[in-house]
């Protein structure tokens, strides 16, 4: 699967840094460019192209709100994210209004920014194609949390709410029975993580698993939602 470009606009180098690590920790997601205020992170937009610009609103020159408006009034084909510490709803309103992917407020946790990116990703794979969607299409990516689920009151020790969904989402959506391997990478984590939580669905009974012998090597492990 093709790279998600993204170009970041923070004025603040420091967060900058930790805001690139963040989104390169996801999979697929790679900063192409930065910029420290909305003059120039237009600039490198029209220069670059990027799929998903994350932008700041309090920035210097040019904020982030003036920043989106122009993005919309000269109808640049672009995503856009927004990671501020604006917290007035009026702003937020506005940003949203005006197509912003998602608002998220400063300080903020890894997880909620993977939240984000892994949420925008079924958004970019489901309208990146030319042609038209299903209604199955859109409902997914709209509705995507899982709700049928069965989380226990207390999950075992490691294990969060979040991450289960996002692997029980991922079985639902293959075709195919899936190895440990392929959930981590299609999910960005480790194969021993990803082991724990398909081991805790095959318990409650969400998935199933069936084991495959190969011509050589031992007997691979594969998951698929239950029948």
């Amino acid at each position: 699967m093709s790279e998600i470009k993204v170009l970041l606009i923070e004025d603040d180098p420091m967060v900058l840094e930790i805001n690139k690590a963040f989104i390169e920790r996801v999979k697929r997601f790679k900063v192409i460019e930065t910029a420290s205020n909305g003059t120039e992170g237009l600039k490198l937009i029209k220069k670059y192209k990027p799929d998903l610009v994350v932008l700041d609103i309090y920035m210097p020159e040019q904020d982030g709100v003036e920043t989106l408006q122009q993005i919309r009034a000269n109808k640049i084909q672009v995503d856009v994210m927004i990671i501020t510490a604006a917290n007035d709803l009026e702003t937020i309103r506005f940003m949203m209004q005006n197509g912003a992917f998602d608002y998220i407020i400063k300080p903020f946790n890894f997880e909620r920014i993977e939240k984000a990116l892994n949420k925008y990703k079924t958004y970019y794979s489901t309208m990146a194609p030319s042609g038209t969607a299903t209604q199955k299409d859109l409902d997914t990516l709209f509705f995507s949390e899982v709700r049928d689920v069965p989380v226990t009151l207390e999950l075992p020790k490691g294990l969060n709410e979040l991450t289960l969904k996002q692997i029980a989402r991922f079985i639902k959506e293959q075709t195919e029975a899936k190895s440990a391997e392929e959930v981590a990478e299609g999910i960005g984590i480790a194969r021993v993580t990803a082991r724990r939580y398909l081991d805790y669905l095959v318990k409650s009974g969400t998935i199933q698993m069936d084991i495959q012998y190969g011509t050589v090597g031992r007997p691979v492990n594969r998951y698929l939602l239950k029948k």
